[in-house]
């Protein structure tokens, strides 16, 4: 006979705030809906780990259900399985996110030890492989994740500490020019004759066409954000000097 699922933290956490929640978490969804008898609780486990996946639930929450799916029998091969098949349905960032989790919880890898991994590890893209290509361009390591490359080519470049680029122009006769999204650490975005600007996530920089700037991580930080191309007409880039190690401690 298969052991019956019990909750309390419903009450313990919102009982007095909120009963009816807790009565609907504790005593339905985890009293009856889970003890159902139709489903079998691995079966259970799985679909609530896609569920969560496909909604961009990627913390404790689906971390606990990730655990359950492990203490009901789901092996290391089975979640792997099931992470790569909804991946396919609910998006490539989401895999990236949840295999971090799950891959944790399955003790496959030992804790990450570099900062590159303890950076990684709160930030939902990848960071991708060394962006060795622009290497000429940039003042320090940086890295390149291209997140997508129909309709609007989307890329996460991470800037270790103290890395920037050079001073650049994104040139076109109309339109063009670019959009920045900080997704994750601290870094900066400077326009020509302008104070630099801060970024932290959820920063959102608008780059107009032919406008010198750089833009790089803080000194002490980390830094990522999805580079976004805007389409125009007749569009192209231009990389000037870089911005100096006398004029970065200067500005930042």
């Amino acid at each position: 006979m298969a052991e019956k699922i019990k909750q309390t933290a419903g009450r313990e956490q919102l009982g007095e705030f909120a009963p009816m929640f807790a009565h609907l978490n504790d005593d339905v969804l985890f009293g009856e809906v889970w003890n159902e008898n139709a489903i079998d609780t691995k079966t259970k486990c799985i679909i609530t780990v896609v569920s969560l996946m496909a909604s961009g639930i990627t913390d404790a929450f689906l971390g606990y259900h990730l655990t359950n799916a492990k203490n009901h029998g789901v092996t290391k091969e089975e979640i792997a399985a099931v992470i790569t098949h909804a991946t396919m349905y609910v998006g490539w960032p989401k895999g990236w996110a949840v295999f971090r989790l799950a891959k944790e919880i399955w003790n496959e890898t030992e804790p990450a030890n570099s900062e590159k991994e303890r950076y990684q590890n709160t930030i939902f893209f990848p960071i991708g492989q060394k962006n060795d290509a622009f290497a000429q361009y940039f003042i320090g390591q940086s890295y390149l994740a291209p997140i997508s490359t129909e309709q609007v080519s989307v890329f996460n470049v991470t800037f270790e500490p103290g890395c920037r680029n050079n001073w650049h122009i994104h040139h076109a006769k109309s339109g063009g020019g670019q959009m920045l999204i900080c997704v994750g650490g601290r870094g900066y975005y400077q326009e020509e004759g302008k104070d630099p600007v801060e970024m932290l996530p959820g920063t959102v920089i608008n780059i107009p066409a032919n406008v010198k700037h750089w833009h790089g991580a803080a000194p002490d930080s980390w830094f990522s954000h999805l580079a976004v191309e805007v389409q125009g007409e007749e569009t192209s880039n231009e990389w000037c000097e870089p911005v100096t190690d006398e004029e970065y401690k200067k500005l930042v």
